[in-house]
């Protein structure tokens, strides 16, 4: 019974440490990572555009092999919608397109449904460095509620490199275009 009490006890403190934790971690959370393409500017923008090109080279989209995808608009215009299910890891939630600025940027409102609910903006901002190389910003701007807050403490280094690997993928795929 002493260490049944003892191991109810260290849960509860366990607990109780990530709570007070949680308090001071900040609720917002960026990301941020580039990579240098050697195409055009117009090229890479053109390719980033379409939200279904991201099927190609964003992990997050491939991971998930039971992942099923229903889209609304035009891809590649404002309002566009890819929205996705999964059953394995995916989870669910829908990406819109919110604004393009031709030849530069394009912003996404990112919705998350499950497994936690949040809203993200992401922006690809193509910058061109000269006539045949670009560099690509992809960045991720969101917030989580207290007590989830506590994973910002990890966001970045986790989506973070799955942002890198996915980049990685996107400048090979555009420079053998």
């Amino acid at each position: 019974m002493n260490v049944l009490k003892i191991i109810l006890i260290g849960i509860a403190l366990i607990i109780a440490l990530v709570l007070v934790v949680a308090l001071f971690v900040s609720k917002e959370y960026t990301i941020e990572r580039e990579i240098t393409i050697n195409k055009p500017n117009q090229e890479v923008y053109d390719y980033i555009k379409y939200v279904k090109n991201q099927d190609h080279f964003n992990v997050w989209v491939m991971m998930d092999k039971t992942i099923t995808k229903q889209f609304r608009g035009t891809d590649g215009n404002v309002g566009f919608v890819y929205a996705w299910e999964g059953k394995e890891r995916a989870g669910k939630g829908e990406q819109e397109i919110k604004a393009l600025h031709e030849g530069k940027e394009v912003d996404l409102e990112i919705r998350f449904e499950k497994p936690f609910e949040g809203i993200s903006q992401t922006q690809m901002v193509a910058d061109s460095l000269s006539a045949n190389q670009t560099k690509l910003t992809w960045k991720m701007v969101g917030a989580s509620k207290y007590p989830v807050n506590i994973t910002n403490l990890f966001t970045g280094k986790l989506l973070g490199g799955d942002m890198e690997k996915s980049l990685s993928l996107l400048k090979g795929i555009v420079e053998k275009q």
